[in-house]
């Protein structure tokens, strides 16, 4: 989706990826090569001008090694902080953005005063190497100490382990930035947001019933998260609200899933104006057009028809080989206002026998 949004710029993009049917692939030029292939990341930052990715999980001394060669953004501290959960909460709350309360564990002995001073319940996780739902054990009672251990304990001997205190929040928001090389800054309307099994399942733009002082806050701690990291490009900081309170989940050093309603929804995406930060050029527009809800497809595709049936329904087809909780693609719906775009996920919803789905959004659109 970034090469598609640079084309139309006149850019012309390269990708590297592991994988030789990445399906980047499909529409760039492509190199395979691992992380670590040193000789394929010379020759690959002696053909570009810029590098960026989008995929925290890329090796930060990867793009250190490619620092020293090409401009790369964001950079590779940025992307450092946001791969190590334990780091990225820590400047959550260096930056005046409150989290859940945490603790780093590194033994079972760890874990066990992580819960007596965190209470139950509380989820363990690995600090590095896990989205989506990945690396994960939530503990409900002191029963699930050794079991949350054994499951993750040879992770965390790797990478190290956190304890977070489980929240109750009322719900998830996200908030989509860029910012220029110049330190220009600018967001689009909050993203309301609803998991299944830790994987996202649908996003609503903007969010119905958030207050501006709600939306101002939110913006001001992305601001201050970006400003302290000298982040260049498109990012998503994860909220939870509980009470009224704005509490900081995870950040995405990366263009995010809870923002592709904005290639039609917005009048610039968050693909194109990340393209427009990286290589210094002025940043697009990030209003939007109107009200959207983005539907992702986990797993395998479901019949395309009923949302092309739909006026203003967008489909998007990864080009990937299906697999239980993998990406696949997505679908946009977007509308004029709320009460039409509501109309149009009854209809959908009914159409694609998937009303479980979109049933959060119908129910806070009203």
């Amino acid at each position: 989706m970034l090469a598609l949004a640079a084309s139309p710029l006149g850019l012309r993009t390269l990708v590297v990826d592991p994988v030789a049917d990445s399906c980047a692939g499909q529409v760039t030029d492509l190199v395979t090569a691992e992380w670590g292939d040193a000789a394929a990341l010379a020759e690959f930052a002696g053909r570009v001008d810029a590098v960026t990715f989008d995929f925290e999980n890329v090796p930060a001394a990867t793009a250190e090694r490619l620092a020293a060669q090409v401009a790369v953004h964001p950079n590779p501290r940025a992307l450092a902080v946001a791969q190590d959960r334990l780091s990225e909460k820590t400047l959550f709350r260096e930056s005046g953005l409150n989290t859940p309360e945490f603790a780093a564990v590194d033994s079972r002995d760890d874990l066990a005063a992580a819960v007596e001073r965190i209470g139950l319940p509380a989820i363990l996780k690995t600090r590095r190497l896990g989205y989506d739902g990945k690396g994960q054990f939530r503990l409900k009672t002191p029963a699930d100490i050794d079991a949350a251990w054994a499951a993750l304990g040879e992770a965390g001997a790797k990478h190290g382990l956190i304890l977070e205190a489980f929240v109750p929040f009322d719900r998830e928001l996200s908030v989509l930035a860029v910012r220029g090389r110049d330190g220009e800054f600018r967001t689009w309307p909050l993203t309301r947001n609803w998991h299944v099994d830790g994987v996202l399942s649908l996003s609503l733009a903007p969010a119905p019933g958030t207050s501006d002082e709600l939306e101002q806050a939110a913006v001001a701690q992305a601001r201050a998260i970006a400003e302290r990291l000298d982040y260049v490009g498109v990012f998503a900081l994860e909220l939870f609200v509980r009470n009224g309170e704005l509490l900081g989940n995870e950040m995405a050093p990366r263009v995010h899933n809870s923002g592709h309603w904005t290639i039609e929804g917005a009048h610039t995406s968050q693909f194109e104006n990340h393209v427009r930060a990286v290589l210094g050029l002025p940043l697009g527009d990030t209003g939007v057009r109107g009200a959207s809800a983005m539907l992702n497809w986990i797993g395998e595709l479901p019949d395309p028809a009923p949302v092309l049936a739909t006026a203003d329904g967008h489909w998007h087809d990864y080009g990937k080989e299906a697999r239980p909780g993998r990406k696949v693609g997505h679908a946009t719906i977007c509308a004029s206002d709320a009460g039409s775009l509501r109309a149009k996920l009854v209809e959908v919803g009914a159409g694609l026998g998937r009303e479980e789905q979109v049933a959060p959004a119908i129910d806070v659109l009203g």
